[in-house]
């Protein structure tokens, strides 16, 4: 058992993915253990994440179940549903199936093929995300400055909790696609912050608990620097084209 919970060492997790990929997947091309377990941050509710590549159906899908007691996640691909989920991956700002295979072990190998994927994934993930539009940057400055205004004049507690967990995550947001970083999602999120600049990203963590227990003054303040970071607050002035319905004749 981890120090965090989980109920299996780094090696047993290992071991016990590789059974079940060779018992299941007797024709996978490779395979891989990624996720918290590899990562050495696993918990108690933590599961095993593993890729699986095949070279056609039943792949791809995914499914979650119960192997040994230990809860999975397999992820079944081709070559091409990976390249596909990555494409994915890259137009939301969020590298995970990069991060999968390049940060995983590697299970299984029958053609030599894991070491290039991972090589490439690895390379994708070190690049970063492509360059956010302008325009972009700009719609989310705007969000920013509305709810920055919303939280300074809530008066419901209820309300104002709901808002200083929505504007801490679009200032995040904000603040990663300003600088041309991956995001995430949930706790992914302030990890993503936290590799960007981890003195920051932990800063920025403290003032979203201090948002919701002490008041929103830490996290106002925090706000309105990451606006000035990426081009200051942003409200009057600000026009968005709109979209014309279908025409309709008389």
């Amino acid at each position: 058992m981890t120090d965090q919970g989980f109920p299996l060492s780094r090696d047993e997790a290992v071991a016990t993915a590789r059974r079940l990929v060779t018992g299941r997947f007797s024709d996978a091309r490779c395979a891989w253990l990624a996720g918290s377990v590899v990562a050495g941050t696993a918990t108690s509710t933590s599961d095993l994440d593993i890729v699986v590549l095949l070279d056609g159906p039943p792949a791809p899908f995914r499914e979650s179940l119960v192997h040994e007691d230990i809860p999975v996640e397999l992820f079944v691909h081709t070559l091409g549903s990976i390249a596909h989920y990555r494409a994915k991956d890259r137009s939301r700002r969020q590298p995970t199936m990069a991060r999968l295979i390049a940060g995983g072990v590697v299970l299984v190998d029958r053609d030599n093929v894991a070491a290039d994927l991972a090589t490439a994934c690895l390379d994708e993930v070190l690049a970063g995300p492509d360059p956010l539009p302008q325009h972009e940057i700009d719609a989310a400055r705007y969000h920013v400055t509305d709810l920055l205004a919303d939280l300074e004049g809530a008066v419901d507690e209820t309300e104002r909790a709901v808002l200083v967990a929505a504007l801490w995550e679009q200032a995040a947001r904000l603040l990663l696609g300003h600088d041309q970083q991956w995001q995430g999602s949930g706790k992914g999120l302030l990890r993503a912050l936290q590799a960007r600049d981890r003195a920051l990203g932990d800063d920025l963590g403290a003032r979203l608990t201090q948002g919701l227990t002490a008041g929103p003054a830490a996290l106002d303040a925090a706000v309105r620097g990451v606006l000035e970071h990426c081009g200051g607050a942003l409200f009057a002035g600000y026009r968005v084209g709109g979209v014309s319905g279908p025409s309709s004749s008389a």
